[in-house]
């Protein structure tokens, strides 16, 4: 059974990845940092690895190397929210399979993952950054999860009435 990694020092973000594929019949293990993801390459075959390129104490670019050491024929996607040119011409120099920007859904990595080099239906989006509603949907997820989920807290902590941020927080996360 093919068994992902879920790198990402988010853990609302992976602990939603990870519910998402394990629906469609994947296996997968979630690490918060690079010790935790080293760790658990080395504790069992990993066949595909979704990594963040801004993790809290480090650069997702330097664990490729380091992760392809360990288990050479695994698939890396980055995962980054601060998508740019640069950023991903190196993760796919150092060994990366692909390269996504945030918000990401389960079809778009298992997508990336797919993908053949040299496929002609490879669509390159544009990197552009995202929009005020997607930020504001960001810092409201971001505020939540420093609250521990509390509705009340992050309403005081964002300066808004409670029925608003539940409201906010009922609707779609904003695509761009």
């Amino acid at each position: 059974m093919d068994v992902y990694l879920l790198i990402d020092d988010d853990e609302i973000l992976t602990s939603v990845l990870a519910r998402a594929l394990s629906r469609r019949g994947f296996t997968c293990r979630q690490a918060h940092t690079a010790e935790q993801a080293l760790a658990a390459c080395q504790a069992e075959t990993v066949q595909y690895v979704v990594l963040d390129l801004k993790l809290a104490e480090s650069s997702g670019l330097q664990l490729i190397p380091q992760l392809l050491a360990i288990q050479p024929n695994m698939k890396i996607v980055m995962l980054t929210g601060y998508s740019s040119i640069a950023t991903a011409v190196e993760a796919i120099k150092l060994g990366a399979e692909n390269y996504l920007p945030k918000p990401a859904d389960v079809d778009d990595i298992l997508a990336a993952f797919s993908v053949e080099a040299g496929q002609e239906k490879v669509v390159v989006e544009d990197l552009t950054p995202p929009s005020v509603d997607r930020l504001e949907w960001e810092h409201i997820q971001r505020v939540l999860q420093e609250h521990d989920g509390n509705i009340s807290a992050t309403a005081r902590a964002l300066g808004m009435h409670r029925r608003t941020l539940q409201r906010k927080l009922s609707k779609r996360p904003v695509r761009k």
